[in-house]
């Protein structure tokens, strides 16, 4: 009995070993790319929403990456995601900054990890050489193309509710930019009101009321997104105020969501600047080139954007643009 058990248990002992054996190490490097995402509030907007679904379908380990996502519309809060990503030894980190400022740091210390960081949707103020590329929105030409097209509607006045997103954003400051500058030169154009809704359809909504509420003329609403413009006329058409094509109030939003430009196409709204959220597919040439040896051709690359107005806007364009 005794030899029989001992059998028993040396062949236990080899079928463990070889078990062992055939089980990778550990630490065994998997051969995919370790990426670090850090993005912005996926339901911050349609937009957002867009942005991170490509991400999430182009770094994925059929494509050759390990991603890790971080989300927080909090500049600190990002801040501190990269920094345990810097922790976690990735091979790059992406970023969509909530803020332009405080980064230099953090981008040091990722540079002297041998990390490397590429900066997406948003640009931030930071030394080029902290960063191997920029895939971006150029936001202060997404503003002055919707005040340029502002101004060519021939307002004899122009009194505006703006209504801004997450101060210090990039997008904040790029399409406020404009509006500011255009009210400074300008007698006509006033601001009725210029307050921060944070993206929010919400608090857009009440912004506007209180104006309404407030008895102030007003015949402008310039929203930095298309969630706040629908929180605007939320607040119109409570109020009974008409809006849109040949109406008493001009609006106007950003990012191009689908049923934004439908919108404009029923003539409901006058404007929608577009924000191209589809930078993923070339964040992974950038790297795949970087992995390969090969610097990327431009350290930055400017989305193509255009604006819509309701006047000439298609269902094509509705159809080929809207997200």
């Amino acid at each position: 009995m005794k030899k029989y058990l001992a059998l028993i248990l040396a062949m236990l002992m080899v079928v463990f070993a070889f078990a062992a054996c055939a089980q990778p190490a550990a630490d065994e490097d998997d051969g995919l790319i370790k990426v670090g995402i850090i993005n912005n509030d996926p339901n911050e907007s349609g937009y957002r929403t867009a942005n991170d679904k490509d991400m999430k379908e182009t770094f994925t380990e059929e494509n050759g990456y390990d991603a890790s996502f971080a989300y927080s519309l909090k500049n600190d809060e990002q801040i501190a995601f990269a920094q345990k990503f810097i922790q976690d030894e990735v091979d790059y980190l992406l970023i969509s900054a909530a803020g332009t400022s405080g980064w230099d740091s953090v981008l040091k210390d990722a540079q002297d990890a041998g990390i490397r960081v590429i900066l997406f949707d948003r640009t931030i103020d930071a030394d080029e050489s902290l960063y191997e590329a920029s895939i971006v929105s150029d936001m202060a030409l997404e503003g002055e193309t919707a005040v340029n097209w502002l101004a060519g509607q021939g307002l004899d006045e122009y009194k505006v509710i703006h209504i801004q997103g997450v101060m210090g954003s990039a997008a904040q400051i790029g399409r406020t930019g404009a509006l500011d500058d255009m009210v400074a030169a300008e007698d006509n154009w006033t601001l009725v009101t210029q307050q921060t809704a944070e993206w929010n359809a919400e608090t857009a909504q009440q912004i506007v009321q209180a104006v309404i509420d407030s008895g102030e003329e007003f015949n402008v609403i310039y929203a930095e997104n298309d969630d706040m413009a629908k929180g605007a006329v939320a607040a119109l058409d409570k109020a009974n105020i008409s809006h849109g094509v040949g109406k008493d109030v001009i609006v106007m939003g950003f990012d191009c969501n689908k049923w934004a430009l439908e919108e404009l196409l029923a003539g409901n709204w006058n404007y929608d600047g577009q924000c191209n959220p589809f930078q993923a597919s070339y964040i992974d040439t950038i790297i795949k080139d970087l992995e390969n040896g090969k610097a990327p051709a431009e350290k930055v690359v400017i989305m193509e954007e255009k604006g819509f107005d309701a006047s000439t806007i298609t269902q094509e364009d509705v159809d080929k643009y809207g997200i």
